[in-house]
């Protein structure tokens, strides 16, 4: 067994995303990304028959950006596409189970802080997906409160209190 074995692996990438070949650890001990080092998120935009997002709220007991308000997803696992990603992240935070769906639409960019480790590509998928808020089943260690919000209601939480990705969800609404 390697000292990683009972830890959460990622898949490494190169600063033009190609696979450097080799896993470091999500958290913890040798998880710090160096400067040629990437990981991969995957976002869900997911929209209901009613033009509605589903959005979710972090929990308090995140490290990072405890309680703000965000889009599902998370970041890739080792072995794991981004595709594959965003549709795990999106059934385990809200039991909305996007199956067999393709997104209308991929959206992505890169992230590059090389003094802080934070160095990723997202993927941002906007899917339209038959449901109801009496249909999503959060995870409560992952989202502490969720809503159904057309666009003008995340831009004033963006306004009022901050909403993960926001300016990166406009520019791929925009893209469209």
């Amino acid at each position: 067994m390697t000292e990683f074995e009972d830890r959460e692996l990622i898949d490494i990438y190169s600063e033009d995303r190609q696979s450097k070949g080799y896993k470091k650890p999500r958290h913890g001990e040798g998880s710090k990304l160096l400067p040629d080092e990437y990981m991969i998120y995957a976002l869900g935009l997911i929209e209901n028959k009613s033009n509605k997002f589903l959005i979710t709220r972090r929990t308090l007991d995140k490290k990072w950006a405890a309680g703000a308000w965000e889009i599902p997803g998370g970041g890739a696992s080792a072995g794991e596409t981004s595709m594959d990603a965003v549709k795990r992240e999106v059934y385990e935070e809200t039991g909305i189970d996007l199956g067999r769906l393709e997104p209308l639409s991929v959206y992505s960019y890169k992230n590059s802080d090389p003094d802080g480790g934070d160095n990723y590509f997202c993927d941002i998928y906007h899917f339209r997906v038959d449901f109801e808020i009496d249909d999503v089943d959060i995870q409560p260690e992952e989202v502490s409160d969720y809503r159904l919000s057309d666009f003008s209601e995340m831009k004033k939480l963006y306004e009022r209190d901050g909403f993960l990705h926001f300016k990166r969800i406009t520019e791929a609404l925009d893209a469209e």
